[in-house]
């Protein structure tokens, strides 16, 4: 296998054009280095090239202590290369080994493509400088396995909670996996207290009866960030963890994943939960610009992050709705709460507005509903604005009577949008077409999805959808030099989010209505699109990076705000960025114009 083959098969190289990977394997110098070499000393000069293992192995040293052993097509030296200071760790071969050297020059442009950034992204911490592989949040791809310190402590069907409550004492575990026939149920030391001492339960009464049955379970593969996210989705703090035969491997819980200490998602979600007045829920959601800034600091994959801040979101929510109908009483009909635009997708920033509606059923006194969820949609968006999330400037909130209808009255709406879009439709286009239910019993998803499904089918509809894809453009000019903001208070920075993060929405959520895709978040939309054909595949990855990259930068700019005491906003001081951020700016603008520009083509339009 020649060089040029070699680098072809590993990452980032991988992602390259042809081009590109041609002029990476002309910059390669191959080097030997016996056994005991120090190739990288702590301390020492900055690395003058990447370095790329070609055969053999190769220590990392932190302070004498082996860290990780990198192999066959691993990388090392970036980190010192990128940033120009000390290396941190000491690189020395392991045995007899071969590398590939490539020069700053093009190390730099491959390390600033798209997949070089989101390569660099997912292993700097292990690879050279920060805490070893073994920190939990500076990877979140470790599976969750290799959390699990002991065997599940299991009991009987018949086992009484007193029994239970002495067993999880004695072996002080907060669970106890309980198995009935083929199903596993789980009883928690927060059961004990509120089903059991809270209830006034007989200590003699079966834990059968008591414990969640069956309890949710998550395979032994999957990572730290999908079982932290489950957990915060479901407002849940244990998971009984099983192997592919479906065997049970142990439980892994909150504490495992984070602790329990104050600036931690859950701690947050709880404090949110617990509260019993909407100045307590505000005074909860202070802790969120911590939480995230120590997410983004621990390397959280950016988009995850997003989740979070809307899970939290969420809880708040789900609170002060819970609050208003503790005061209002119950509801005169089924409903449901619905979040809308980037909140229904879950991508949602520090920065970041209310955008919500309620969809209640149909009833022949639409004015008592009304009236009724007028005053919750009233609370929670004041609630809401007193825990830092700003109103919709442009009214898309329940408290405003246009985003508040029965069944049939959505429909309608749906329905005259997408016949005649005009100035509200078009406004409403980009938001309430992306729903997600919140809080309530009626199934609303499934209802409108209905009306929904058929916007494809509309030529009109999909044409004015189409062209809101088209309205925002990226700095085409960031090519050659930085398209800021000319005046204003943001003037000379970017905008990242009507540059970037948007647009790609936009046309993530036009290929999903036209290809009849029923995920909403853009991530999603775009692999669902790929993999149908909807668009060339190629493209939809390129895109998928670009919104990485955008999200990165973004909560990178916000958390370090946070830590100033500043207000987060979207925009960033382009001088700030290093040259091989610029590079990967350049790629990601370049991919979202190419869309567009398609985008363009296909509807017969002139291209932005």
């Amino acid at each position: 296998m020649n060089v040029q083959e070699f680098l072809s098969s590993i990452s980032p190289f991988d992602a390259l054009d042809d081009e590109g990977l041609a002029r990476a394997a002309a910059a390669v110098e191959i080097e030997f280095f016996p056994k005991g070499t120090e190739i990288i000393r702590a301390a020492g000069e900055p690395a003058a090239s990447l370095y790329v293992v070609r055969a053999g192995a190769v220590e990392l040293l932190e302070d004498g202590r082996l860290v990780d052993l990198l192999s066959d097509g691993e990388l090392f030296g970036f980190p010192s290369l990128l940033s120009g200071r000390r290396p941190d760790m000491t690189v020395r071969a392991h045995e007899d080994t071969i590398c590939y050297a490539i020069d700053r020059e093009v190390a730099e442009a491959v390390l600033g493509s798209p997949a070089g950034l989101s390569f660099v992204t997912s292993h700097l911490r292990r690879t050279g400088g920060g805490e070893p592989e073994s920190s939990l949040l500076s990877d979140g791809l470790v599976p969750v396995s290799r959390l699990i310190r002991r065997d599940a402590i299991q009991c009987d069907p018949s086992t009484t909670v007193r029994d239970a409550a002495a067993t999880m004492s004695e072996h002080r575990v907060s669970s106890l996996v309980i198995r009935r026939g083929e199903e596993l149920g789980i009883l928690t030391d927060r059961d004990l207290r509120v089903r059991v001492v809270a209830a006034g339960v007989d200590g003699a009464t079966p834990v059968a009866d008591l414990a969640t049955f069956p309890a949710r379970t998550v395979p032994a593969d999957a990572t730290v960030t999908e079982v932290l996210l489950g957990m915060l989705d479901a407002g849940i703090h244990h998971f009984p963890v099983l192997d592919r035969t479906g065997g049970l491997v142990g439980v892994v819980t909150d504490t495992d994943l984070m602790g329990l200490a104050r600036q931690s998602p859950f701690a947050l979600r709880s404090e949110i939960e617990r509260a019993g007045t909407p100045a307590d829920v505000a005074a909860g959601a202070r802790n969120l610009p911590d939480v995230v800034a120590g997410l983004v600091d621990a390397g959280v994959d950016p988009v995850d992050v997003g989740r979070v801040v809307a899970i939290a979101i969420d809880a708040m929510t789900d609170t002060l709705i819970r609050l208003a109908v503790r005061d209002l009483g119950e509801a005169p009909t089924a409903w449901a709460w619905l979040a809308l635009g980037s909140a229904a997708r879950r991508e949602q920033a520090l920065r970041t507005d209310q955008d919500h509606a309620i969809v209640y059923e149909d009833t022949d006194d639409v004015d008592a509903a009304d009236r009724y969820f007028g005053e919750v949609g009233a609370r929670v968006t004041e609630g809401l604005e007193a825990a830092g999330i700003p109103r919709c400037e442009g009214g898309v909130m329940a408290a405003n009577p246009a985003l508040r209808k029965s069944v049939q009255g959505w429909r309608i709406a749906l329905d005259s949008w997408m016949d005649a879009p005009g100035i509200e439709g078009s406004q409403n286009t980009s938001i309430v077409f992306d729903y997600r239910r919140v809080a309530g019993t009626l199934d609303a998803e499934a209802i409108l999805d209905e009306t929904v499904s058929d916007a494809r089918n509309r030529p009109l509809f999909m044409r004015h959808l189409a062209h809101r894809a088209l309205d925002l453009r990226p700095p085409t000019g960031f090519f050659r030099h930085f398209v800021v903001e000319a005046k204003g208070e943001h003037a000379g920075r970017l905008d990242l989010k009507h540059r970037g993060i948007i647009i790609i929405g936009n046309l993530a959520r036009i290929y999903a209505v036209r290809g009849g895709i029923a995920e909403k978040s853009t991530l999603e939309r775009l692999r669902a699109a790929g993999a149908s054909g909807e668009v060339d595949e190629e493209q939809a990855e390129s895109l998928a990076e670009a919104f990485r990259l955008f999200w990165r930068l973004r909560l990178e700019h916000q958390a370090a705000q946070v830590r100033q005491g500043e207000s987060p906003d979207d925009f960033i001081d382009p001088a700030a960025l290093t040259a091989v951020t610029r590079g990967g700016l350049r790629a990601a603008f370049r991919s979202v114009s190419d869309a567009q520009r398609l985008l363009a083509t296909q509807l017969g339009v002139r291209p932005p």
